[in-house]
Formats: C-alpha cells, sequence, structure tokens
C-alpha cells in the first residue's frame, strides 16, 4: 500500500482508517499475534483506541495519514471494514472500490486497476 500511495501521490489521497481492534486479547486472540506480540484489549474510550491505533501504524510500517473511527464506530457501521477493506472512495464520496474482506481479500493490485481507471483531469 505505500508503494501505491507513493505512486498515486498527487492524483489519489491515501488514508488507513483504524476501527476496531480485530482480536482483542479480551474476545479472542491469533496465535500469530502471540507470536508477534500485538497484544491489545478492546479499547474503551477514544484515547485507548488512539493509542492501539498508533501502535498499529507503527508496527505495521503504514507511510500515510491514519484516521481513527470513534468509540461509537460510525465509520465501521457505514462502510463495514472490518475486519480489513480496501476502498477507493471517488468524487462526491462514491464507492468505486471495495475489496473483499482482509487480510486475506486484500489485493493491491485489483485497487490499482481501479486507480488507473480514474478520470486523468
Amino acid at each position: 500500500m505505500n508503494k501505491l500511495a507513493e505512486q498515486y501521490k498527487g492524483k489519489v489521497d491515501f488514508y488507513a482508517v483504524y476501527i476496531l481492534e480485530a482480536h482483542p486479547t479480551d474476545v479472542w486472540q491469533m496465535q500469530s499475534n502471540v507470536k508477534d506480540n500485538v497484544l491489545f484489549r478492546s479499547p474503551t474510550n477514544e484515547a485507548e483506541r488512539f493509542g492501539v491505533a498508533n501502535a498499529c501504524v507503527r508496527k505495521l510500517g503504514i507511510h500515510f495519514p491514519a484516521l481513527v473511527d470513534g468509540i461509537n464506530n460510525q465509520v465501521e457501521l457505514a462502510y463495514t471494514g472490518w475486519p480489513d477493506r480496501l476502498y477507493l472512495i471517488g468524487q462526491g464520496g462514491r464507492v468505486l472500490y471495495k475489496s473483499t474482506p482482509g487480510p486475506f481479500g486484500f489485493h493491491p493490485d485489483d485497487l490499482a486497476a481501479a486507480m488507473k481507471k480514474l478520470p486523468t483531469s
């Protein structure tokens, strides 16, 4: 994603939007998270959610801006972003591309193909 963000800089704005913690320690945990020491409980307020989001951005090496959904999960409810999704939002807020659920549904090449179809003006 960092590569695509750099390639399309000036044409498309990239944002990561942190929503719900996918595998919180107080609900259920994946062994890969234990191995990688990615262990967070479900945030109970916005300050905790910002802290977990910050750790996520650093751990994943995301080089474009990150936004954080409020504790009321309005973005998640509006866009169904859980567990992970890639979106391309066009002018006027129209969804031009929505990936299948990630991380296995993350296909940056599909997003790149959708971006190539954008008008060049």
